[in-house]
């Protein structure tokens, strides 16, 4: 993970997601600052910004800081304060991080997962060969413990996440790939290159 930026929230947003939300969970007698009621199915409107999100953030997943294609339909809303847990938080543009489905459906409604919004530079680090991710060791104990139940509970260490990382850096280094090109397409890869002074 690297840095996320947050971003305003588009000038349609509060007309097409905000309002229509609210008057939803209205209409529905659902209070907006409880959990919202097991079992509650409520209407998708965060859908009609996704565009926006994606458009805004690079296209690049909060979480695993890969350029995610539109195209294919993996790139989703993932609401950093889970939907369950306050209602009224399903329509803020405020709780919303661009998330691949994989990271999103990891993340679900869990809360020890850090705000891509709070990580600070140099948080996490990564080998750039094997794709492994880990804690800087210089870091606070209790901030590497963070790290840790974050890489623990998304996975970003597996098999699958290590193989992209560490194919995005042999593009670049082998394949002679441009680095806005790793910039674009592998932000943390290219972060880590970068500080390791190999670009």
């Amino acid at each position: 993970m690297i840095p996320v930026l947050e971003q305003s929230e588009p000038a349609d947003f509060d007309a097409k997601v905000r309002q229509k939300g609210l008057a939803f969970l209205r209409k529905k007698g659902i209070a907006l600052d409880q959990p919202l009621p097991d079992k509650a199915d409520i209407a998708p409107y965060w859908r009609d910004c996704l565009d926006d999100l994606h458009s805004l953030y690079h296209g690049c997943c909060a979480y695993l800081a890969i350029f995610i294609e539109r195209v294919t339909g993996d790139a989703s809303v993932d609401h950093f304060i889970a939907k369950s847990k306050q209602a009224d938080l399903a329509y803020e543009w405020s709780n919303y991080r661009l998330a691949c489905l994989t990271m999103n459906s990891r993340k679900r409604n869990y809360d020890d997962v850090l705000d891509p919004f709070s990580v600070q530079s140099g948080w996490f680090h990564l080998e750039l060969v094997s794709g492994r991710i880990y804690p800087n060791s210089n870091l606070p104990s209790n901030t590497k413990k963070q790290i840790e139940e974050t890489i623990e509970r998304l996975h970003l260490d597996d098999a699958g996440n290590r193989e992209i990382r560490s194919r995005h850096y042999y593009e670049y280094a082998a394949k002679g790939y441009p680095t806005d090109y790793l910039k674009t397409r592998s932000p943390f890869v290219y972060t880590e290159a970068l500080r390791q002074g190999l670009l």
